[in-house]
């Protein structure tokens, strides 16, 4: 058998072949269009809608792992489609749904964390604090050295210029467990994991910024943003001319950690970096966060003018003390920042300020999950279905079903003093947070409101969209136990939530 290609054949065999092809790839085009509009007007009934669903979640990416879904219709209760709902699973981030649900209800939108500045009650203070300087932390989560050196230029303008004895950073208001039950210990010294107190500041982090030498030969440049002395480095990095020569000298890669292991508070840079290449930056956890915060704040006073004689110190301000600054923070920016960009420590920090605020000081993660546990149960949820072990989603010990975190989505939106504040704190698909990037394109983009999860084989949405006719669904997606990335498991989420938003009931009427 001949196989004719293009340069054996004649002439006018290549321009019916040509015209053969364009007119295969033009009806190609016509199909694709088609089914196109055919998916944009939606599926025209509950029966076709399911039947969609069903197909996408025959995609092999699923075959050998758990996918349960439950999407219910919030305008009448009506289940619209169903899945492995009531089956135990690790809802990563989707924790988060709980926490904040939680503190929202609890706690109220108008709820303000509070970082003080005080002295004894018996001290006299005018240009010169004879005893303690007190900085006590309630909690807040997104303290940065700004807002120290705010604090800091408030007792400056008060006339204060001098403090003899020691700063007392005082982190009692929680209690002194650092991480969450059941984190990983090798996730150490991950930002995603940072060390848990009511003293915080810049996510309880430092920034290391590496930059090449001047010249091969030499240790690449060293930046700890903020400048702090509460962490030592050690610099055994080396400059090369040309990114290539990193691997024909079989240099090991540039290496920016902690001594984690050795529970320190050591940086180490070690490797290679090239001339040709830019500044290379990783922000790692810290230790004792309480007193990295007090260390920038003795900065902040030095930079106001103040001296500090004494030294820093963890301890506890006395029961009568007198507040000479504050810092106050809002609930909902907070909740925002926790569910927007899906931060743990916020997540964390807030659990433990439900558990002070509900059940008495010091806060503690048990507490603010008996809390959580109370409010669930109140909202009409199973709690024999659901296991927290911490405010995150962190730890592999959470676990909860599909059903019980609609019934959560659902509560909320029932509760009309605080769904939109609710809402409002979850992530827009293709518009920002973790969706950012996500469902662009589709009907579901700048229309569905939901939170991301993501552990190792755990890949997780839950939240809210609105179909095209205009009916609000919950719905929650909790896929587990596949293998690889998560970016198929997340592309299946995303049609699904497609699918869902562009559902219309009323067929007829976009007709």
């Amino acid at each position: 058998m001949t196989i004719m290609t293009r340069r054996n054949l004649p002439i006018a065999s290549c321009l019916l072949l040509f015209a053969f092809s364009l007119l295969l790839l033009l009806s190609a085009c016509a199909t694709s269009r088609q089914l196109k509009t055919t998916e944009a007007r939606g599926a025209p009934s509950l029966t076709e809608l399911r039947q969609r669903l069903d197909q996408i979640l025959t995609d092999p990416a699923i075959t050998h792992a758990l996918a349960g879904i439950k999407i219910v219709s919030l305008r009448t209760g009506e289940t619209l489609y169903e899945r492995d709902a009531d089956i135990l699973a690790h809802p990563a981030s989707n924790q988060k749904l709980l926490t904040s649900a939680t503190a929202l209800s609890l706690l109220g939108p108008a709820y303000i964390f509070r970082t003080s500045v005080a002295c004894d009650s018996a001290a006299k203070v005018d240009s010169v604090l004879s005893g303690d300087l007190y900085l006590i932390g309630r909690g807040n989560p997104d303290l940065t050295d700004k807002d120290l050196f705010a604090l800091a230029q408030d007792l400056a303008q008060s006339g204060l210029r001098e403090i003899r004895g020691n700063l007392i950073c005082d982190d009692f208001y929680f209690d002194d467990l650092r991480w969450g039950n059941g984190w990983m210990w090798d996730d150490d010294p991950s930002t995603d994991e940072p060390r848990l107190s009511a003293l915080t500041v810049n996510d309880n982090a430092v920034t290391v910024r590496v930059t090449p030498a001047d010249s091969a030969g030499k240790p690449a440049r060293v930046q700890i943003i903020p400048p702090t002395d509460h962490v030592s480095l050690v610099n055994t990095s080396v400059t090369v001319k040309r990114k290539a020569q990193i691997d024909s000298l079989k240099l090991p890669p540039l290496l920016m950690t902690r001594k984690w292991q050795q529970n320190e508070n050591t940086l180490l840079v070690d490797g290679a970096i090239a001339q040709d290449e830019s500044p290379q930056e990783e922000t790692l956890n810290v230790l004792e966060p309480e007193i990295y915060c007090g260390k920038l704040f003795r900065d902040a006073l030095h930079s106001a003018g103040i001296v500090l004689r004494g030294q820093v110190q963890r301890g506890e301000s006395p029961a009568r003390s007198r507040i000479l600054a504050e810092q106050r923070a809002p609930l909902m920016p907070i909740l925002i920042n926790l569910n927007k960009i899906s931060d743990n420590l916020s997540a964390e920090l807030l659990l433990k300020t439900v558990g002070a605020e509900k059940l008495g000081r010091p806060g503690t993660a048990a507490k603010g999950i008996r809390a959580m546990r109370q409010f669930l149960g109140s909202a009409g949820v199973d709690t024999n279905a659901v296991y927290s072990a911490d405010g995150s989603g962190v730890s592999h010990y959470n676990l909860v079903t599909p059903a019980n975190l609609v019934n959560v989505l659902t509560a909320m939106w029932k509760n009309f003093a605080i769904r939109n504040e609710f809402a409002a704190t979850l992530p827009i698909a293709g518009v920002d947070g973790t969706l950012r990037s996500r469902m662009k394109g589709t009907p579901a983009a700048s229309v569905l409101h939901a939170k991301t999860g993501t552990l190792s084989a755990v890949s997780t949405l839950s939240g809210y969209t609105t179909t095209a006719d205009g009916e609000e669904l919950a719905f929650s997606f909790m896929m587990q136990h596949f293998l690889g990335s998560s970016r198929a498991i997340r592309a299946i989420q995303d049609r699904l939530g497609a699918e869902i938003s562009m559902f219309r009931r009323n067929i007829s009427a976009a007709q």
